[in-house]
């Protein structure tokens, strides 16, 4: 295999960490942000207020594209050492885009519910950062597993 071509291969499993934690914050922070939108017309529509507060469930989504930074991060050491990641790459980043996803769909139900009764948000926070604790473990995890496996 060329040269060029297998250095590539190399940095995939980083841009798939990094991509995939990403699609899922994208398509949360989507989800949810057209349930706040629905909520703040439904609240429009009937002269009430509209809460700001849904602005922080809509975004709550997008750590985890920090989250698969930070384990990209400690992957290109490995990969400047010649380790080849795409397992950890593909799977950490699937485990961590989807936490962001349904983290995404709970804010959605979230807005939707504040938006009609104006209460509940701390409930409703607690059960985002119980769906973000998923994405929380899977990269200290990673990050735990790749330094015992690698570090020679």
């Amino acid at each position: 295999m060329d040269a060029g071509i297998t250095s590539q291969f190399k940095d995939l499993g980083l841009i798939l960490v990094l991509a995939l934690s990403a699609c899922g914050s994208a398509a949360g922070a989507g989800v949810a942000g057209m349930a706040a939108i629905g909520a703040w017309k439904k609240n429009f529509g009937q002269n009430k207020s509209a809460s700001f507060l849904l602005v922080a469930l809509v975004g709550a989504p997008l750590t985890q594209t920090i989250y698969g930074n930070i384990v990209m991060t400690k992957m290109f050491e490995l990969a400047s050492k010649g380790h080849y990641l795409w397992g950890i790459g593909a799977f950490s980043g699937l485990a961590i885009g989807l936490s962001a996803y349904y983290q995404g769909k709970c804010a959605a139900c979230a807005c939707d519910a504040m938006g009609e009764t104006g209460k509940g948000f701390g409930n409703y926070l607690a059960v985002l950062g119980i769906t973000e604790t998923v994405a929380l473990f899977v990269m200290v995890f990673t990050l735990i597993r790749s330094q015992i496996s690698y570090s020679f």
